[in-house]
């Protein structure tokens, strides 16, 4: 079965929907006292949990693509995307106000004494760049440059899971499954992360 331009926009709806109930959840489990005695952690750890499942299905798309010769699957990579940045955003936003109550000198500290923490800012950093361009105008402003910026997912893919599991005093089993998908994705990738790096030292 041929999946259509109009099959896209209803799985588009079900993505958004998959993306954005699990917030209301969240709010909901904050205010009916539904999280541990540790709040502020739970939350954290729940928003960077949901862009880590977000960055490995943005991740999945172009092998389901490829799989299923379904081509207009990459439709909903952006949108996938994005809602990894918005999570990642919502996961800042959390440590920055519940752990550093906004005090900027005490996240240059945090980043010494933490090293999982230059991983983090160095993974939404990136995927800030990728989200401010990724629209239709920059990727014609940009030409073969905006593929090479939006390759920079792949960092991400190495970077976020070490960041998730250096993140927590106890290994999480949930973690390591993420990290394990993440490298079989990236190894899936292998012919063209090989020829990304070659083309990288070339052109240093």
């Amino acid at each position: 079965m041929k999946i259509t331009s109009a099959n896209i926009k209803w799985l588009k709806l079900i993505l958004h929907l998959l993306a954005f109930i699990p917030l209301l959840w969240l709010i909901l489990s904050i205010n009916q006292g539904w999280l541990s005695a540790d709040a502020a952690k739970d939350i954290q750890h729940y928003t960077g949990r949901m862009a880590l499942k977000l960055l490995l299905a943005t991740l999945l798309v172009t092998p389901l693509a490829k799989i299923l010769h379904q081509p207009i699957l990459l439709r909903c990579r952006r949108l996938l995307g994005l809602w990894c940045f918005a999570w990642a955003t919502l996961h800042l936003v959390c440590y920055s106000v519940l752990e550093l109550g906004l005090d900027i000198s005490l996240l240059f500290q945090e980043l010494i004494k933490r090293n999982y923490l230059i991983l983090g800012i160095i993974s939404w950093l990136i995927l800030l760049i990728m989200a401010l361009t990724s629209t239709q105008n920059f990727q014609r402003k940009l030409g073969s440059n905006w593929q090479t910026i939006h390759n920079f997912i792949y960092v991400i893919a190495i970077l976020a899971p070490i960041h998730a599991l250096l993140s927590t005093k106890v290994l999480s089993l949930e973690l390591a499954v993420y990290a394990v998908i993440s490298l079989l994705l990236l190894a899936y990738r292998y012919k063209k992360l090989r020829k990304w790096w070659e083309k990288y030292q070339r052109d240093k």
